[in-house]
């Protein structure tokens, strides 16, 4: 099975700089095949058994925290997984330019009563969507100037979460399904 981790913070803006190599070497050690990164921003492709996949958020967590002195969280899709949220955009649907699209990736499912009390009206013109363990985005301001943050859904839905553009997702779609 194919699967992508998604780290979150990583060589972004000079802050959190975590090698590639390194990174891959981990994976690796893990018991994970296949291993490759898209981007220098913490996007692994990989192999694994489900009983090692279960295991590496926390273990990588664990060790780059060990050998690199910062925490960054680690969210595990699978390539099926990857492929539901490509399907299940609704931005997308309604023919919204891929641009403007983004996903937060949650650690954990939000609870119903915490996606209910979000602020519809916390960005005007950017919307978002919360379906299963992703937020999707349509952000008209742009990333950089939106108030649709982590740090916002990290603190109303209780979990982490890291986001990346619709690009990105389509590409590690693309490589966990192996073309």
């Amino acid at each position: 099975m194919k699967y992508v981790a998604l780290l979150r913070g990583v060589n972004v803006g000079g802050k959190n700089m975590l090698p590639m190599k390194n990174l891959i070497a981990m994976f690796e050690a893990a018991g994970c095949t296949d291993v490759s990164t898209y981007i220098n921003s913490g996007n692994v492709v990989f192999s694994a058994p489900a009983r090692i996949q279960k295991k590496l958020p926390g273990l990588i967590t664990k060790q780059i925290s060990e050998l690199f002195g910062f925490r960054v969280p680690v969210i595990v899709r699978s390539s099926e997984q990857l492929s539901e949220i490509v399907r299940g955009n609704p931005f997308l649907r309604e023919g919204q330019t891929e641009k403007a699209l983004h996903v937060y990736f949650l650690a954990e499912q939000a609870k119903a009563d915490a996606i209910q009390r979000l602020d519809n009206n916390r960005s005007p013109g950017d919307r978002f969507h919360v379906a299963g363990g992703e937020v999707y985005l349509h952000l008209t301001t742009g990333a950089a100037d939106t108030k649709l943050t982590n740090a916002y859904f990290d603190s109303r839905l209780s979990t982490v979460c890291t986001a990346r553009n619709w690009a990105t997702v389509l590409k590690l779609l693309e490589m966990t399904a192996g073309t």
